[in-house]
């Protein structure tokens, strides 16, 4: 049963492709900034181990003492692993390679695929009082982004614009599905995000026109160009927001943020 007297609990949303490359992790880290703008408190979970997300938002290595693996296997507190960023309103909880084990050492755990649900639902969290938490999943459909789904209240998929995007998506459909089935009956897409797009390429308007045909009302109007901007911010640590706020990029995270919030 709810408590009454909880506050509103943050909108969780899973970001997730098994597919590398599609800007998945670009996405979590801007569209958090974008939101954070809005006057959005968000929450960033980095569920990949390669710890981009956390790279891409000035988390030094060194700097990430506990970390997501922490807070999913050795129950850790979450003052221990939320960090500040230089972003007002956003947070990460970083990652590390730590986590590619993750999966071999969760088989034997009976709850292993409710980790993050309740992780992310413990009333400590209340006193941050996040508006939004976003989940970048690894690129993979292992229990890592199997976490991510129950944990969600849905799911974004960024869609690259390229030559065989819609191949593999319906894969992502059918564990969303499944998912839906098994342990989180309310699991819903929030919505498919065309990404790296280049107006003046035929193919990526072709892609365009299929993902509307085929899905419908699922993508988002907003569509992520292809911006050299975007490419250079994580070098420097930073969200594009940050790094060029009028770039073309920046422009879109924004519009993205906006449309997701019109949403609720």
């Amino acid at each position: 049963m709810n408590d009454p007297t909880r506050a509103r609990p943050p909108k969780i949303i899973a970001i997730t492709n098994q597919k590398g490359g599609v800007g998945k992790t670009t996405t979590a880290i801007n569209l958090g900034a974008a939101l954070a703008g809005e006057g959005q408190k968000v929450l960033l979970v980095d569920l990949d181990p390669q710890g981009n997300a956390s790279t891409g938002l000035g988390i030094d290595a060194e700097n990430r003492d506990f970390t997501t693996y922490d807070l999913l296997l050795d129950e850790a507190p979450l003052g221990d692993v939320i960090h500040a960023t230089d972003i007002e309103n956003l947070s990460i909880s970083p990652a590390t390679t730590d986590l590619s084990s993750a999966d071999i050492e969760l088989v034997s755990n009976e709850k292993r695929s409710f980790l993050l649900h309740d992780a992310l639902r413990q009333p400590a969290i209340d006193a941050y009082g996040f508006d939004y938490i976003l989940i970048d999943c690894p690129p993979s459909l292992n229990i890592l982004t199997v976490n991510a789904m129950v944990a969600a209240h849905s799911v974004l998929v960024p869609l690259q614009s390229e030559f065989f995007a819609l191949e593999g998506l319906s894969q992502l459909m059918l564990t969303v599905r499944e998912v839906r089935q098994t342990a989180n009956s309310r699991l819903r897409i929030e919505g498919i995000v065309l990404t790296m797009y280049d107006k003046r390429n035929n193919l990526s308007q072709q892609v365009e026109a299929d993902a509307r045909e085929n899905l419908g009302e699922l993508v988002f109007k907003t569509i992520i160009p292809r911006n050299v901007r975007v490419s250079e911010a994580p070098s420097y640590a930073l969200p594009v927001l940050s790094y060029d706020p009028a770039s073309k990029g920046s422009i879109a995270y924004r519009e993205l943020a906006k449309e997701l919030m019109a949403a609720v």
